[in-house]
Order: C-alpha cells, then structure tokens, then sequence
C-alpha cells in the first residue's frame, strides 16, 4: 500500500475530512513519527507497534567484486516492532 491509497482509504473512511486535508492529517504523522527517530525518541502507536532507533556497531565487510577487506562505519537505523494487537490480526 502506498502512501497515496493511504491518503484515499482515510478520505473514505471519514466522509467529513476532504482529500487534501486526508494528505495533511497523514503527512503530519510521518512527519511526527521521523522527528521523533531524529530526536532518538520512541514513537508508540497502541495496536499498531513502536518505532525506535537501533545502532549498528562498525564492522568489517567485504568487496564481493574484489574481496578486500572494507570497514562499514557504525550508524544507526530505524527499527518497527510490531505490537500484540497486530501480530495476533497477523496469526490468527
């Protein structure tokens, strides 16, 4: 599902709430949620699950085409757990 049909399925969902401000109210969420994992925050949404950051240690990888030897750098990467609601829906 993309962001559009998201935009779509929340207009028809609630008939009071025009496209645009569909797109607004769904953009406002995104927006929040990446500000959050900038910060370095939790995002909880109940039912759905949680957006954290994980870091990655540096490690030692690999050139597949010459095989040398390349140091990755640490970083860190968002991570989604999902939460009991979504994954009992998931497994029933």
């Amino acid at each position: 599902m993309t962001k559009a049909q998201i935009i779509e399925k929340v207009a028809e969902q609630v008939p009071t709430l025009t496209k645009r401000q569909a797109e607004v109210l769904i953009n406002t969420m995104f927006t929040s949620i990446r500000n959050s994992l900038h910060r370095g925050d939790k995002t909880e949404i109940r039912g759905f699950g949680s957006f954290r950051l994980r870091s990655r240690r540096m490690k030692e990888g690999r050139n597949p085409k010459t095989g040398a030897t390349v140091a990755v750098p640490a970083k860190k990467v968002p991570f989604f757990k999902a939460g009991k609601e979504l994954k009992e829906l998931l497994n029933q």
